[in-house]
């Protein structure tokens, strides 16, 4: 029985400043047939090149990076407030120590080839279109506290994908 439907990005209304800075997300990607998540908290939805986009960014150490940067897709899933408990493990544990998604009895469903997870109430399935390395020199505000956020000078990548599918539970 299929949980999920699929509705058009224009249909989608949630807002993100609510389901990514507050609520958080996973995003999940697969590599030589293991899948990665992570949760993060910064990212946005809009609309360049054309298209219906998403945009993301992870530090350098992070290991999802590896997943999300050996394949064309990922996905960003997002979840209700009972699950607060598994999105903070899953951003705390390092996928290289453990198999830290069978510990948070998630699981893992594919849309084509791209993850998510079965229990999420929105599933966003993603193509990359463009990957950055930001930097020190990039940052013109002087009201972001580099120092503070970047102590160790590790600079997010900057990935923007295009939104394929977007599943909401019905």
């Amino acid at each position: 029985m299929n949980k999920f439907k699929e509705i058009k990005p224009e249909e989608f209304n949630k807002s993100p400043f609510q389901i990514i800075g507050k609520d958080w997300m996973l995003i999940t990607a697969e590599k030589d047939n293991k899948v990665n998540t992570m949760t993060a908290a910064w990212g946005g939805f809009g609309f360049i090149f054309n298209k219906n986009v998403v945009y993301i960014v992870i530090r350098p150490e992070r290991y999802t990076k590896q997943f999300v940067d050996n394949s064309d897709t990922f996905s960003l899933t997002f979840f209700d407030e009972n699950f607060k408990k598994q999105l903070s493990y899953l951003g705390t544990v390092s996928g290289r120590d453990e198999d830290k998604i069978s510990k948070t009895n998630l699981t893992i469903k594919h849309s084509d080839n791209t993850p998510y997870f079965e229990e999420a109430n929105t599933a966003i399935i993603c193509r990359k279109l463009y990957v950055q390395d930001m930097n020190r020199e990039s940052f013109i505000a002087n009201e972001v506290d580099i120092e503070k956020m970047y102590p160790d000078k590790n600079f997010h990548t900057l990935y923007i994908a295009e939104v394929e599918k977007i599943l909401i539970r019905e």
